[in-house]
């Protein structure tokens, strides 16, 4: 054999060796291998030990079936206040029909990206400011809806889209901050207010309080009083009554008479003698040197002649 064919055959042979190791193919978990034979597909080659038919069959396209995180990169977008935003975040999908992803578009994750963030513009573009803030859930799903639909074509599963970043210009930040530091202010103000008015109605209310109790002490101290003097005076009465009763009874008894004339003429000159004092002129309306016509007439007693 001259060096001619050598040169010749080795090449080929070398050839023949590299596509019989490429025939063999060993599938990982959870991807797969679409199969083309001349140019169509024939199969698609999932997890475990392949032999392809040299020549005939190659493997076109590799794919996984794992779930994927995609960077969506910041983008600009203007609010329906006209506020230049720059907004980011993940898109989270999975494979589901490789023979789609393979032959139904070129790139589905570019195509993916792209058309979350058209939709992201298109969305932000119909809400002011503050409501892209407060309502990143909405925005969420609504993109998820809006890919959702397109990429069964593609053989994919968009599962959820999460807003990371929604970033406004410094200005606007600026004064975002100034109208909340002054929100704050108004609303510790008002607080503040709002407690002393509670504060004086506490201690209007307490002296309220306060005062009734003592007017409702006074009343019931007078009311107790009161009770008190009746009660007394009502004792002195029944008393008084009592002792001119027996006043009565003993003057009818026998010896009554007498005896009430001594009480009252010891009565009688008790009182003269404390009238009787030096340098003192005294006028009496009763006649003493006839003392027991006076004490009769006092007593309203009438002696027979």
């Amino acid at each position: 054999m001259d060096e001619i064919t050598l040169i010749f055959w080795i090449p080929f042979f070398l050839y023949l060796f590299y596509k019989l190791y490429r025939s063999v193919r060993i599938v990982s978990a959870q991807e797969v291998i679409i199969v083309e034979r001349f140019g169509k597909f024939t199969k698609t080659l999932k997890a475990g030990f392949h032999i392809l038919t040299p020549f005939v069959e190659r493997d076109a396209y590799y794919h996984t079936l794992k779930e994927q995180a995609i960077d969506v990169h910041p983008q600009t977008c203007i609010t329906k206040d006209n506020v230049m935003v720059k907004v980011d975040g993940v898109l989270y999908m999975v494979l589901i029909d490789p023979v789609k992803a393979s032959y139904g578009i070129e790139d589905y994750r570019y195509a993916a990206i792209q058309l979350a963030q058209t939709t992201m513009r298109a969305i932000i573009g119909t809400m002011d400011l503050d409501k892209t803030f407060e309502e990143r859930s909405s925005i969420n799903k609504k993109i998820v809806d809006a890919i959702d639909d397109v990429s069964e074509n593609w053989g994919v599963r968009i599962n959820r889209y999460e807003i990371v970043n929604i970033a406004p210009p410094q200005s606007v930040m600026d004064s975002m901050e100034k109208e909340k530091r002054a929100q704050i202010n108004k609303e510790a103000q008002i607080s503040l207010s709002w407690g002393d008015r509670e504060s004086r109605i506490n201690r209007s209310q307490g002296l309220k309080e306060e005062l009734i109790n003592r007017s409702e002490g006074e009343k019931q101290k007078r009311i107790n009083e009161a009770e008190g003097k009746a009660t007394e005076i009502e004792s002195l009465a029944i008393a008084t009554a009592k002792g001119i009763e027996k006043v009565a009874e003993a003057i009818t008894a026998s010896g009554g008479i007498e005896a009430m004339k001594l009480q009252v003429s010891q009565g009688l000159i008790t009182q003269f003698q404390k009238l009787a004092r030096d340098n003192t002129e005294i006028v009496l309306p009763v006649d003493l040197t006839n003392f027991t016509a006076t004490l009769d007439n006092l007593l309203g007693i009438k002696r027979n002649t």
